[in-house]
């Protein structure tokens, strides 16, 4: 189980958009393969970098509206926000190293 913290569309505004430090938000589902490889991924990443970046989940399923608001349309889908922009995009399962790369200026 992930201990990467869900958030929903009623705590998305507070927990990712006001964030005073960058969030990694990993679009997901239950259903998803590729999504339950990359989550242990994304659970190391956040106690490695617990100072710097936060990271939270979004079920596209039980949260719609954020999902259509993102434009999210392939999942696993891993957005990191910054200043309540969305900054940087990974889409799909990737190993460790190439989300570290592609996520390196936030972390």
């Amino acid at each position: 189980m992930s201990t990467a913290k869900d958030v929903t569309e009623a705590t998305f505004q507070a927990d990712v958009l006001e964030n005073s430090k960058p969030v990694i938000v990993d679009f997901w589902a239950e259903w998803c393969g590729p999504c339950r490889m990359l989550s242990p991924i994304l659970d190391q990443i956040a106690e490695e970098h617990a100072e710097k970046i936060d990271v939270v989940k979004v079920n596209v399923d039980e949260n719609p509206g954020i999902a259509a608001k993102y434009g999210i349309t392939s999942i696993p889908a891993v957005f990191v926000f910054k200043g309540g922009e969305h900054v940087a995009s990974s889409i799909g399962a990737k190993p460790k190293q190439v989300i570290e790369q592609d996520f390196a200026d936030y972390l």
